[in-house]
């Protein structure tokens, strides 16, 4: 292993956003809640039962593209809605719409400073960059370029393969390996010599299902088993504990 936690063939790291680099997923599991609970609400009445920003967000909409999301979520409801366009307005009660309805909360959250990077993570990845190693940012978030941009991290990637690139692709998104599969291509390496970092159950199974050469598990609600039984080779709970302390940048 290297000084970076990784082994010696990795050539290349792919990272999450979302609950790895930055602290977004509680903004999202809010804007889903937030959602959830206004359209079942509507639906059942006041004896509804709210979606739970924990356990639901985790097992449901936690690192899928959001309309996969409104999909799973639902189903675990019983829910079934039509489809939609992908311009119905945020007011639909379609999938896609329903889908407008939490980007445009999540969207107010981010402009109301909702956005924090991990700082371990930060340093993380500047050690990466400095042992020469090249990197990524895989998301299924078509706001990942706003959210890098809120914390001046945009340069710190060769490439970016989000719900934007993905669309623009046509790739599947995770629990399918395509987004990372296409990232480490823009990078110009082999799977297996890349390294996944994901904090999503779904980007375990990403992880395992392209047969990439390390799969980190960032491990930040208490879900380290359920990490490594999805396909974690290891799991941390900051990316700055990967690293060597000799070799972190200290901290400010």
């Amino acid at each position: 292993m290297t000084k970076l936690g990784l082994p010696d063939s990795i050539q290349a790291c792919l990272f999450d956003l979302d609950g790895v680099i930055t602290r977004t997923a509680v903004v999202h599991a809010a804007a889903w809640k937030e959602t959830f609970d206004e359209f079942l609400r509507e639906r059942d009445g006041a004896g509804f039962r709210p979606f739970d920003a924990v356990a639901d967000y985790n097992q449901f909409v936690d690192g899928l593209p959001r309309a996969d999301g409104v999909r799973a979520f639902l189903a675990s409801r019983g829910i079934k809605l039509p489809e939609g366009k992908p311009d119905d307005p945020p007011d639909s009660d379609t999938v896609q719409g329903l889908g407008h309805r939490k980007n445009e909360r999540l969207l107010k959250r981010i402009k109301a400073g909702g956005v924090e990077a991990y700082d371990g993570s930060l340093r993380y990845i500047r050690a990466v960059r400095a042992g020469g190693l090249r990197t990524a940012v895989v998301s299924s978030s078509t706001n990942c370029r706003d959210i890098l941009k809120a914390i001046d991290a945009e340069p710190l990637f060769d490439t970016r393969v989000d719900g934007v690139v993905a669309a623009e692709r046509g790739l599947p998104g995770k629990p399918d390996p395509a987004p990372f599969l296409a990232a480490a291509q823009d990078l110009g390496v082999e799977a297996s010599a890349a390294a996944v970092f994901e904090d999503a159950l779904a980007g375990m199974e990403a992880g395992r299902a392209g047969h990439f050469g390390y799969v980190v598990g960032v491990d930040r609600v208490g879900q380290a088993d359920a990490l490594r039984a999805h396909g974690a080779d290891t799991v941390v709970t900051d990316l700055a504990d990967l690293a060597d302390p000799a070799d972190q940048e200290p901290q400010a």
